[in-house]
């Protein structure tokens, strides 16, 4: 079983990459699935890498999941820098050791701080994911234990100082400009019911979100901001995503 999260389909791509190669299943905890695993199966998590941690849903589903010692169990994340402590993060969560922790460089998505409006940079980092994704594919088939994640940064330290921002981020900086027309995807693809469509135009209902940007990125015009940059900072869906 490969449990992932994903608001604009990097770690989605990889999530499925990982299942086609490995005839195995991948499954979004935004869709609450089994917490169930057969005994011996391998356990896959495959995240995005928020402030150097781990978005707080995917927090939630593993802090009730019990797994024995005997499945092999990995992690890959992905991340526009550096991983962090997130799979240090998901190992306290899960109360184990992880056999295996891996990272994937992906376009940032984070467009307050970042830019992804030029595509051929964009097209460039997939390119370079695809032998990343290869080399974790073969090593979770051989069931290899170890550290493979070379995007760590300053890991606990980094941690430590950045995720708390993560917690503090407020929805009110989320806007709708004219050119919204009322689809309402925003509202039906929020992973979390933060977005409620009233008079026409997108709400948020809730003062803290998972701040995965899903509905910036997704929404068709281009209507939704999230503070002062993300406008001229472009929108970003993993194209290779079936």
């Amino acid at each position: 079983m490969i449990y992932y999260f994903s608001g604009t389909g990097n770690s989605k791509y990889v999530a499925q990459r990982l299942a086609e190669a490995l005839d195995d299943s991948a499954v979004s905890v935004s869709d609450n699935p089994t917490r169930e695993i057969p005994d011996g199966e391998p356990v896959g998590f495959v995240s995005p890498t928020y402030f150097w941690g781990l978005p707080w849903l995917l927090a939630d589903f593993v802090s009730e999941l019990h797994l024995s010692g005997n499945h092999y169990c990995y992690v890959a994340l992905t991340c526009g820098g550096s991983t962090g402590d997130a799979s240090g993060m998901l190992e306290k969560l899960l109360g184990r050791k992880l056999d295996a922790r891996f990272s994937v460089k992906m376009p940032d998505t984070w467009t307050p701080m970042f830019d992804v409006s030029d595509n051929e940079a964009n097209n460039a980092l997939l390119d370079a994911a695809e032998p990343v994704i290869d080399e974790m594919i073969e090593k979770i088939r051989a069931r290899e234990c170890g550290n493979f994640d070379h995007l760590r940064g300053m890991g606990k330290v980094a941690t430590a100082l950045v995720y708390p921002f993560y917690k503090r981020q407020s929805t009110s900086k989320f806007k709708a400009s004219d050119a919204c027309t009322g689809c309402g995807l925003c509202e039906k693809q929020c992973p979390v019911q933060a977005i409620s469509i009233e008079d026409g135009k997108p709400v948020w209902v809730k003062e803290h979100c998972l701040f995965c940007l899903s509905c910036l990125h997704r929404c068709p015009h281009f209507a939704i901001s999230y503070g002062t940059k993300t406008h001229k900072h472009g929108q970003f869906y993993n194209p290779r995503v079936k």
